[in-house]
């Protein structure tokens, strides 16, 4: 189920605070966060956020094709590596 129109689009505070004072200082600056479930909107394109995926901080330029994503559709949390081909107990 989505998130209600009356409440508008979830973003953190913190975040939200962080690109409403670098849009008025006109800086761009990387902003760190932990917010995966934070949706992208137009105040945020243009600028480098480092996001979390568990284990380190993935740089992402937010575009306008972006916009109305949550931000932890861009980093994978999981890296797959490859099936063991020489895994002998499969073949018994």
């Amino acid at each position: 189920m989505s998130r209600s129109l009356k409440k508008g689009p979830y973003i953190e505070s913190k975040l939200l605070n962080k690109i409403y004072l670098l849009n008025k200082k006109n800086k761009k600056e990387v902003i760190k966060t932990w917010s995966r479930s934070s949706t992208i909107i137009p105040n945020m394109v243009g600028h480098t956020i480092a996001l979390h995926n568990g284990k380190q901080h993935f740089p992402i330029f937010i575009s306008d094709q972006m916009v109305g994503h949550k931000l932890g559709e861009f980093v994978p949390t999981r890296t797959f590596r490859s099936h063991v081909k020489s895994d002998r107990k499969t073949r018994k």
